[in-house]
């Protein structure tokens, strides 16, 4: 996409997971849960195994002077009205914990110490073990996933007895071999351990996806719906498998129905996040998910959150990370309609975050097709982009500005774009957008602002094609502004990418109007290659005089 997503904008946790530059991918909601809330549940999955370890095979009874306030370890899949989320949650806090011992295992055999290795060993051992036990306690576990359950315990007993073996010699020649063993028996373990769990999790959405299917409570569908979106924070892997599920076509059909049209904006913002992989896009495609968009992004009826997030869905499959574009086919058929609705929503945005989700949609549009710049030159994308820049409400951080100045980047390739950017001022926006700079050391912060730089480079440079464009950069004094860009290291955040951007933009005003750069400036900026000026100005030392 034109910016990145990661998932969700910062001023609202949500940077999208795919918005161009970076990931979109993000934009998923993090677990709300109290910080010594969560160690004490994750330690409980780690002092209770510990206690399998020593007490194994020893009763324990309960006292009659057990004081009452006494901390008991329960069974970490619990019941009552939240089966699902325990479920789910404790499945993957579970999973963590035997992947961490498992990939501790690989280290300490690497380096050769027993002890660890058979100790880590047991302890992968309970874990696996104690896992498998609470989730068929829980769920009634597939044919399929038994047989994994079963050789997967096999194998950890395997490796537990092995790797004791190990502990009673030191004769190294065996335990070479033991090393090369025991190796081939750990990858095998983790192999079977990832395929129990995606079977497992599979199997734990096949009964989220029934829900939303079969249910007309709109509080059911809605819990399901929030324990899916909980999943794809998980990663592309999760939702690669909710996607196979067919939780897509499950969510499009809640967004056909006008009984559901509370949920439309959960259920879309949940595919958006699905389809930061191709399996999701592919299954958007194939329920015309895409003329659903459209039709909530045009409905005067849907409110403002149902079409920011269908504008989220249309961010993340037009975004360019995508190696698939099949599915743009059809696309096509809607862009009018869709183009319309986003800079419609762009302009009534009451806030930063739909106008953020407005703006990456047109952006990401813009980068695939010219007629969609054409039509946003029609709509007077220009007047209503640039007065959004005035508006903190809306255009209220780098990653807005950053969505912004794509959009008017790739307009200014049509030669009617520039006497509407002299009519709206844009140029003297552009030069502030130069002046971009993060206000934080947030790492994802400062890339904003770099792309924001450069693209505002770039748009300049190509906008001063125009000689009247070219004149009034010059009066509002851009060639200043780009040689101390180009010179000073700090200004541009360090970046080489916004070098070239300006070293660009200063050759094409230099070329419309010679005098208005120094000769020095000239000898070192203009005259030589541009890899010459862009060397000498990389290497360049800041002066502090």
């Amino acid at each position: 996409m034109a910016s990145e997503r990661t998932p969700t904008p910062p001023s609202s946790s949500r940077q999208s997971s795919s918005l161009s530059s970076s990931p979109m991918s993000t934009r998923m909601q993090s677990l709300q849960v109290d910080s010594v809330q969560r160690w004490m549940e994750d330690l409980r999955h780690m002092t209770e195994v510990e206690c399998m370890c020593v007490l194994q095979a020893k009763p324990i009874g309960v006292e009659e002077d057990t004081q009452q306030g006494e901390l008991i370890v329960t069974s970490g899949i619990g019941a009552g009205d939240h089966v699902a989320r325990n479920n789910l949650q404790t499945l993957l806090r579970r999973a963590l914990v035997v992947s961490t011992e498992l990939g501790k295992m690989f280290q300490r055999l690497e380096k050769g110490r027993w002890q660890r290795v058979h100790s880590t060993a047991v302890r992968a051992n309970c874990h696996v073990r104690s896992l498998i036990h609470e989730y068929s306690a829980a769920r009634s576990t597939p044919p399929e996933m038994q047989k994994y359950e079963k050789s997967l315990l096999e194998k950890c007993l395997e490796l537990t007895n092995i790797t004791e073996r190990c502990l009673h010699t030191d004769d190294e020649f065996f335990l070479k071999s033991m090393r090369e063993a025991i190796h081939e028996i750990l990858t095998d373990v983790s192999d079977s351990f990832s395929n129990m769990i995606d079977m497992a999790l599979a199997n734990e959405i096949r009964v989220l996806i029934k829900q939303i299917e079969s249910s007309d409570s709109v509080h059911t569908i809605g819990s399901a719906i929030s324990n899916l979106l909980s999943l794809t924070q998980d990663g592309p892997q999760l939702c690669s498998i909710i996607a196979k599920e067919g939780a897509v076509v499950a969510l499009f059909k809640i967004c056909r129905q006008d009984r559901f049209k509370d949920l439309y904006a959960h259920a879309l913002r949940t595919v958006a996040s699905i389809c930061c992989v191709e399996e999701g896009i592919n299954q958007l495609d194939k329920v015309d998910g895409i003329l659903c968009l459209a039709d909530i992004l045009t409905d005067d009826s849907s409110v403002e959150a149902a079409r920011a997030e269908a504008a989220a869905v249309v961010a993340q499959i037009t975004s360019p990370h995508h190696t698939s574009t099949q599915h743009l086919a059809s696309f096509l058929e809607s862009m009018h309609d869709i183009v319309t609705s986003l800079i419609k929503l762009c302009e009534s945005a009451s806030c930063g975050e739909v106008f953020l989700l407005a703006s990456a949609a047109l952006a990401n549009i813009t980068f695939f097709d010219s007629m969609a710049c054409e039509i946003l030159l029609q709509l007077n994308a220009i007047h209503i982009l640039l007065q959004a820049c005035r508006d903190r409400q809306r255009v209220d951080t780098p990653y807005s500005k950053d969505q912004v100045v794509t959009i008017l980047a790739n307009l200014s390739v049509l030669e009617a774009c520039a006497p509407e950017v002299l009519q709206e001022q844009g140029i003297e926006r552009l030069l502030l957008l130069l002046g971009e700079k993060p206000s934080s050391p947030n790492p994802s912060e400062g890339a904003a602002c770099e792309r924001v730089q450069q693209k505002a480079a770039v748009t300049l440079a190509r906008l001063s094609r125009d000689p009247d464009v070219a004149q009034t950069a010059i009066q509002l004094k851009a060639v200043p502004r780009l040689i101390e860009l180009c010179r000073s290291p700090t200004e541009r955040n360090n970046s080489d990418s916004v070098l070239v951007a300006c070293l660009a933009a200063l050759r094409r005003l230099a070329a419309g109007c010679p005098d208005s750069i120094e000769a020095a400036d000239y000898q070192q900026l203009i005259k030589p290659r541009l890899v010459d000026s862009f060397l000498l100005c990389s290497n360049m030392e800041e002066s502090f005089v």
